[in-house]
């Protein structure tokens, strides 16, 4: 017994002199939702159960300039994070590499809160994304699918996060959509909480807890094609018709650090 109090005295001197690192993030669920699933990013290896890669250089839609990789130097778990690197290296054609990351046919939901805790990198021409497709993309095809942005950040406007909603009759340029400002300072500074809580007939997104646009049907200038399972994704593009493309300010390589991605339901009454 005397030994155990000895270790138990050591132990609480070493957390107040500050030598024993405190976990910085928790399980804990929002008031309101019970946790379905996540992924904390701590282990030695991507958790291949829950999230694939999607690889090519094609340009996505957008023109953008990166060819999605499956290697480490794009995508990899590092320090407790997920690390999606875009490199600028000559590769199958692009000057630039980079990563994308779906859970597709192995994590998807309909309705709930869904988070990421996510330090976006600096740069002009360079894409972070945080977002959600209907699962049924495959079958009918963008935008009838349906894709809700949680998160974009383009590096011309590092102030600003985007929060932006895709259906038939307002996709693309038309999309609904609003951002948020970081006052004072740019989101590539620190990390940053971003978060959708999906209900039926209502979308909310969230910045560090603060609620700064809503969706619903009434409010889309189209089709509601929300009430349908949707799956996650994450990206860093470089260049596109949107953000720019990379000139001689921007640095390579950039990385897109995310501590976390959970999945909340509604918790019952």
């Amino acid at each position: 017994m005397k030994t155990l109090s000895t270790l138990a005295a050591l132990l609480a001197l070493a957390v107040s002199a500050g030598c024993v690192t405190q976990p910085t993030t928790t399980t804990a669920a929002p008031s309101g939702w019970t946790l379905a699933w996540s992924d904390e990013f701590n282990g030695a290896a991507l958790d291949r159960t829950t999230w694939m890669t999607e690889t090519g250089g094609h340009g996505w839609g957008n023109n953008e300039m990166q060819f999605y990789t499956a290697r480490p130097e794009n995508v990899r778990l590092e320090g407790g994070h997920l690390v999606l690197e875009a490199r600028k290296e000559a590769y199958e054609g692009k000057d630039y590499t980079s990563a994308r990351l779906k859970t597709a046919g192995l994590k998807e939901t309909q309705y709930g809160r869904v988070e990421a805790r996510i330090k976006v990198p600096k740069g002009q021409g360079i894409w972070p994304a945080f977002w959600m497709l209907g699962a049924n993309i495959g079958q009918v095809g963008w935008p009838k699918s349906g894709e809700i942005d949680i998160m974009e950040i383009i590096g011309k406007e590092p102030g600003n996060s985007y929060g932006t909603l895709h259906g038939p009759g307002y996709s693309g340029e038309h999309a609904f959509s609003k951002a948020i400002a970081l006052e004072g300072a740019e989101y590539g500074d620190d990390f940053h909480l971003f978060a959708v809580e999906w209900e039926p007939k209502q979308i909310r997104w969230y910045r560090d807890g603060v609620h700064f646009h809503t969706a619903t049907p009434e409010t889309v200038k189209g089709e509601w094609v929300f009430e349908q399972p949707f799956f996650v994704l994450l990206n860093l593009a470089v260049g596109g018709y949107w953000p720019g493309y990379p000139d001689a300010t921007t640095p390579f390589p950039r990385q897109m650090l995310v501590d976390y991605v959970r999945v909340y339901r509604k918790a019952t009454p």
